[in-house]
């Protein structure tokens, strides 16, 4: 007893060992992303990384550093995203992931769903298809390494229909295929087809389908055993709802914050309690997110929304106020 004592009273505290520590130290964010995904993570035409998910690791930035820029960026293809959370080579995978239980179980843990999705159907528009039942016996293009296969053999099996699958690398490669002919339909999330759809020679001449055959809830992963890292990846997405519910913005936080209307504002900004402290942070770490990145809404505007050129509906992800599931516990 008197040995495990002492080396109880050696031992570094466990946060220290976290990856928030290595973090700090490192003095950047290392987050892991796709290789190209409109409206979620794309470099635009000055190498800068654009998007959904870029905006939520340089919210955790934020949050961390005060500074959104303190991010490094690591373009992922899909089969090797896991190994990289697993290994350590990104801190947090930001990359239109999809939440599953086998997921979930293999040495990964997930924060809150940052976008409710599912898996839809992009066709050209002359083949007057109007349902997926119409694709009975199709050829579908679909990309490796992702639960479009598997969603897509649930979904014909279930329904007594049949098709064929030619899958691709990447994504670029999978809408070339499907463009050249290759195949009938090409098959992702739905959020993804409405940039492959722009990226067409003749966006007029495709249609993305209304009908979904899958739950897709993205949410960012990162390695088990680190439960302050979890509440980190987990309330930054909450702090941006809740900012969103209480009317908080890029444009009017600061101002707010000299004057704040009510104990939820002032929780929410670092004015009472001490949320941030037991987040590992500073109290001001909603504030920081708020004031260099902004609320959901906002970012869900400019990089899906009808601020972008994609102009997905708002949907499942409005806030649970407005009828979607977007919902934040309270900071309290």
């Amino acid at each position: 007893m008197g040995i495990l004592a002492a080396a109880l009273l050696l031992a570094p505290p466990a946060q220290a060992q976290g990856i928030l520590a290595q973090v700090k130290a490192r003095g950047h964010l290392v987050c892991g992303v796709s290789q190209g995904v409109a409206g979620f993570s794309m470099p635009d035409s000055q190498g800068q990384w654009r998007g959904l998910d870029v905006e939520f690791c340089r919210a955790m930035a934020a949050a961390i550093f005060d500074d959104p820029d303190k991010v490094r960026f690591i373009p992922l293809a899909s089969p090797a995203r896991f190994t990289a959370v697993q290994s350590g080579e990104v801190d947090v995978l930001a990359r239109n992931t999809t939440w599953t239980l086998a997921r979930d179980t293999a040495a990964m843990n997930f924060g809150a769903v940052n976008f409710y999705d599912g898996q839809g159907f992009l066709v050209r528009k002359d083949r007057n298809i109007a349902e997926v039942r119409q694709l009975d016996r199709a050829t579908i293009c679909l990309q490796q390494g992702t639960t479009t296969e598997l969603n897509l053999a649930d979904w014909f099996r279930a329904h007594g229909l049949t098709q064929s699958v030619v899958t691709f690398a990447n994504s670029e490669q999978t809408l070339s295929g499907y463009e050249s002919g290759r195949c009938d339909a090409l098959s992702t999330d739905k959020s993804s087809l409405f940039g492959e759809r722009l990226k067409t020679a003749d966006p007029e001449a495709h249609v993305i389908l209304d009908e979904l055959i899958s739950k897709e809830p993205f949410a960012p992963a990162l390695r088990q055993g680190d439960d302050q890292w979890r509440d980190i990846v987990t309330w930054t997405h909450y702090a941006m709802l809740n900012a969103e519910e209480a009317g908080l913005t890029r444009e009017n936080v600061e101002a707010t914050r000299k004057a704040p209307a009510s104990p939820n504002v002032r929780r929410i900004l670092g004015l009472e309690g001490r949320y941030g402290q037991d987040l590992g942070l500073t109290n001001d770490w909603a504030f920081r997110i708020i004031r260099h990145v902004g609320n959901y809404g906002e970012v869900f505007s400019r990089n899906v929304g009808e601020g972008s050129a994609l102009k997905v509906p708002r949907g499942l992800n409005a806030l649970w106020t407005q009828g979607g599931l977007q919902y934040g516990p309270p900071i309290r």
